[in-house]
């Protein structure tokens, strides 16, 4: 029998509105390749068989069976099976804001961490973070599931986070960026030209364009669809429909929208709102 055949990629993506709307994901992959992306919130999964290879800080990370794969908000990242077999995975992607709260108490500051490794090899934090997905599926129990999500991140940040590493761009410059940045998130949409964006952060096109990746990880026209991308969830969760949300976001039609969610999220839109 041909292995190709009997292989079934198969996701299951979740959210927990009880936990600020956590995300979570149940998958089994072969042959998807995630593009470069990155999320609003961590990535914080565990492999349960085979092995992913991704890029993170720069440089390509393998994390084989029973690691714990960790992926700073906001942080470029991409992924695909390291093995002939594929990789399945659990993962969930709590929000920076989720994490501040959580050090409300603990420190004089809220906190929120930084995970410098992006593979760590801990068994026991792997069957904790795997309670909690197994509890997230099968059990409805509000305070049951609460206590163990919260608590395994607090866990979590003791064992493997560390205070965020600032490596600043030229004071001046990093503001110039960041009203280029806004202008991209507010207005995701918008048809703008990369000597239009210089032009707002008041910088020639090429310096502009070099110092946006450095700073934020993508280049211009990238970190654009990943604010579409995100303005696209945020229209999903208030049931809009697909044809609009394409044409809202700024995608050229549903099918573009279609592959570039695929991409970055690891399943369709439609799978993505009947989560909701």
């Amino acid at each position: 029998m041909n292995d190709e055949k009997t292989f079934k990629e198969k996701v299951t993506f979740q959210v927990a509105n009880e936990l600020g709307g956590l995300e979570f994901i149940d998958a089994k992959y072969k042959n998807q390749n995630f593009s470069r992306h990155s999320h609003e919130g961590f990535t914080i999964g565990v492999i349960e068989k085979g092995a992913q290879r991704f890029f993170r800080n720069g440089g390509n990370h393998v994390a084989p069976q029973d690691s714990i794969i960790l992926v700073n908000a906001d942080q470029v990242h991409n992924g695909q099976s390291a093995t002939d077999d594929g990789w399945e995975y659990k993962a969930m992607y709590p929000l920076p804001e989720q994490f501040a709260h959580l050090t409300e108490g603990i420190t004089t500051t809220n906190s929120i961490p930084y995970f410098p490794e992006p593979v760590v090899y801990d068994p026991e934090m792997a069957q904790q973070l795997r309670l909690v997905f197994n509890t997230l599926e099968s059990s409805d129990n509000r305070l049951l599931r609460e206590t163990l999500v919260y608590g395994t991140l607090v866990k979590l940040m003791s064992r493997h986070g560390k205070k965020h590493p600032h490596v600043e761009q030229p004071k001046r410059t990093k503001q110039q960026l960041l009203i280029a940045k806004e202008f991209l998130d507010d207005f995701p949409q918008a048809d703008v030209s990369l000597e239009e964006l210089a032009k707002l952060a008041n910088l020639s096109a090429y310096h502009f364009s070099r110092s946006f990746q450095k700073e934020f990880g993508f280049p211009p026209h990238a970190y654009q669809v990943q604010s579409r991308l995100r303005y696209a969830k945020r229209l999903m969760k208030r049931g809009h429909s697909l044809s609009d949300i394409a044409q809202e976001s700024g995608f050229h039609d549903q099918s573009h929208l279609n592959r570039h969610f695929k991409r970055a999220m690891g399943v369709t839109p439609k799978q993505y709102m009947s989560s909701l």
